[in-house]
């Protein structure tokens, strides 16, 4: 089995399931560690509705999808903050899918899709229960810094030189 990564329309069928497994995720992962409940259903389509990702499109922004052996595993989406600086935006693999490289590829296709837009910088935030994310993260030189965005659910903010 083999890894591709490729453009997606932030709004195609594709990337719709995917955007809806990532949020009924990490959603449900702050509610279980926070609440001791999963999502309501009906609050997890007003959130999917307020983010349909319209910022991931061209000609400011790109989504991608990667699969593995010809079946879609997973997301990485950039959209441009200004001229010289991206910010990654859900990242996702299919829990069945990890730990087969596939977080690292689709992070490092995010940079070159950020690159080919103009940044020189990346940037992102994440939450401190999503621990795999933040080693990912690491792993690949990003580097902890002070907060960009007042987000509600940030806890953590990393950066890195694209070069």
């Amino acid at each position: 089995m083999t890894w591709t990564v490729a453009p997606e329309p932030y709004d195609s069928p594709v990337a719709a399931t995917l955007w809806r497994a990532y949020y009924t995720e990490v959603s449900d992962r702050w509610y279980l560690l926070h609440e001791g409940r999963r999502t309501d259903p009906d609050e997890l389509e007003r959130e999917i509705a307020k983010e349909p990702g319209a910022d991931l499109a061209p000609p400011g922004g790109q989504l991608l999808v990667a699969r593995y052996g010809g079946e879609p595993a997973g997301t990485a989406g950039v959209r441009l903050v200004d001229g010289t600086t991206a910010e990654l935006k859900r990242v996702f693999l299919r829990e069945a899918m990890r730990g087969k490289g596939g977080a690292a590829l689709l992070v490092r296709a995010a940079e070159e899709a950020a690159r080919a837009l103009g940044a020189r910088r990346m940037i992102l935030d994440t939450r401190g229960d999503l621990v795999e994310a933040r080693a990912l993260y690491a792993r690949l030189g990003y580097e902890e810094t002070e907060p960009h965005n007042d987000d509600v659910y940030a806890e953590h903010w990393f950066a890195k030189h694209l070069t």
